[in-house]
C-alpha cells in the first residue's frame, strides 16, 4: 500500500499543475470589458484617469486626465519583464515621433521598485513620462495582470485601441495616424 502512495501523490501534483496550466492558457484569450467594448466599436473611458500617480524620479504626481487633448499611449511594464525589455526601444522611437504631434507614450510601472524602474528607464533611454502604480489600483482597472499591455488613448480620453501583449511598430504604425488625425 505504501508502494503506491508516493506515486498517487505525485500523478495527483501533476494533474493538478495541467489543470492549472491548461486553465491558464484558456483564460488568455478572454476578453476583459474593455476589450469587448472596443470590438463593438464603443471606446470606454481611461479607468481611474483621475488617480494622482507618482511621478518616477520626482517627488510630484500626475494623473492622466491631465493629458485630455494628446493622444496618449500608455503602456503598462516592468523591469523584470522581457517582453518589455524588448519593446522599450519600439516605444521610445514612437515617443520621438509623437512628440511632434501632440501626443506622448506614458509608461506605467507595475509590480515593480522605484530603483528598479528607474534603472529601466536609463538603460533603454526612456524620454518619455513614467509613473509608478505602487498599490496597482490603476492597473487593476484596466483589467491588467501581466505584462506588458499598452492602451492607446485618443484625445477625449476614451480607450481607442488595446494591445494586451508586446507591442510592435507594424501594430503602432496601424493604430496611431487615425488617432493623430482626429481633432478634439
Amino acid at each position: 500500500m505504501r508502494r503506491f502512495v508516493i506515486p498517487a501523490a505525485v500523478a495527483g501534483v501533476a494533474i493538478l499543475l495541467l489543470a492549472l496550466l491548461v486553465f491558464g492558457v484558456a483564460r488568455q484569450g478572454e476578453n476583459t470589458s474593455i476589450d469587448a467594448s472596443i470590438a463593438r466599436g464603443v471606446l470606454p473611458p481611461l479607468p481611474n484617469a483621475n488617480m494622482a500617480l507618482p511621478v518616477l524620479g520626482s517627488d510630484a504626481t500626475q494623473r492622466i486626465s491631465a493629458l485630455r487633448g494628446k493622444v496618449v499611449v500608455v503602456n503598462v511594464f516592468a523591469s523584470w519583464c522581457e517582453p518589455c525589455q524588448a519593446e522599450a526601444p519600439v516605444l521610445e522611437h514612437a515617443q520621438q515621433a509623437l512628440r511632434h504631434d501632440g501626443a506622448t507614450v506614458l509608461g506605467v510601472t507595475y509590480l515593480d521598485t522605484s530603483t528598479a524602474s528607474t534603472q529601466f528607464v536609463r538603460q533603454w533611454h526612456l524620454t518619455y513620462p513614467v509613473l509608478r502604480d505602487i498599490d496597482g489600483n490603476f492597473v487593476r482597472g484596466l483589467g491588467t495582470d501581466a505584462v506588458p499591455e499598452t492602451f492607446v488613448i485618443n484625445r477625449q480620453g476614451r480607450i481607442a485601441a488595446v494591445r494586451r501583449y508586446q507591442v510592435n511598430s507594424r501594430w503602432l504604425d496601424q493604430t496611431l495616424p487615425k488617432l493623430l488625425a482626429e481633432r478634439s
